[in-house]
């Protein structure tokens, strides 16, 4: 396992997610259980043209369903791309309307932002920007109903780093392949920034997995 955190600018992120990040929010979804070689792929901060394109003709590629954690401005701005995301089978999450930083956020404006979001965004799943969200936060979240469901906040156990420009494309890849077990929720972007190091790395997971029999799934 590759547990080196990375640091980026001045702050720093782990390639795995560490176990004391998860029992400190326990209730969050980190991972799944899972006695098979499956995962479950996902993309923050779109719909971006060229860029959420690009992925979707790699996912169709490779016959594989993922999460898309959308924007509520970027769904607004591209709607057609959205419905393309929808209708190929994919599913997507809430990202917030702005996506904002919860520590830098208050709880009443967070909670709105998201709420703002949903108007465009009818799913249940949410997904914090840079991860940072406080505990009352989560309370308040986790009291919001889309189609009849509380609201259900999806983290992570294995980020890619792409949006690092740092990185080589290949530190990129070993940071997802390394870190791998069944179960693994795994974090890429469809954003411009990312999309450099995401490009190339993007189809050489999918193409890893397949040749080490893991399935890519959604979540239940």
């Amino acid at each position: 396992m590759n547990n080196i955190f990375h640091r980026r600018g001045w702050s720093w992120y782990a390639a795995k997610t560490p176990f004391w990040l998860k029992w400190f929010y326990k209730k969050l979804l980190w991972q799944v259980p899972a006695l098979t070689k499956e995962v479950y792929l996902t993309f923050d901060d779109g719909p971006i043209p060229e860029v959420t394109e690009y992925v979707l003709n790699v996912l169709d590629q490779y016959a594989v369903k993922a999460h898309f954690f959308c924007i509520g401005k970027n769904v607004q701005e591209h709607p057609g791309i959205y419905q393309r995301i929808l209708s190929e089978g994919h599913r997507t999450g809430n990202h917030t309307q702005h996506h904002l930083n919860g520590w830098k956020t208050s709880t009443t404006d967070y909670i709105n932002n998201i709420r703002e979001a949903a108007a465009f965004l009818e799913t249940p799943l949410f997904r914090p920007p840079y991860g940072r969200i406080t505990k009352r936060q989560i309370k308040g979240i986790q009291k919001i109903t889309v189609k009849d469901k509380n609201m259900q906040i999806i983290m992570w156990d294995v980020l890619s780093g792409d949006f690092d420009t740092s990185i080589s494309p290949e530190k990129c890849y070993q940071n997802v392949v390394r870190n791998i077990q069944p179960g693994s929720i795994i974090v890429f972007h469809d954003s411009i920034k990312a999309f450099p190091n995401m490009q190339p790395v993007l189809p050489k997971v999918l193409q890893w997995l397949k040749e080490n029999g893991y399935q890519v799934k959604l979540l239940p």
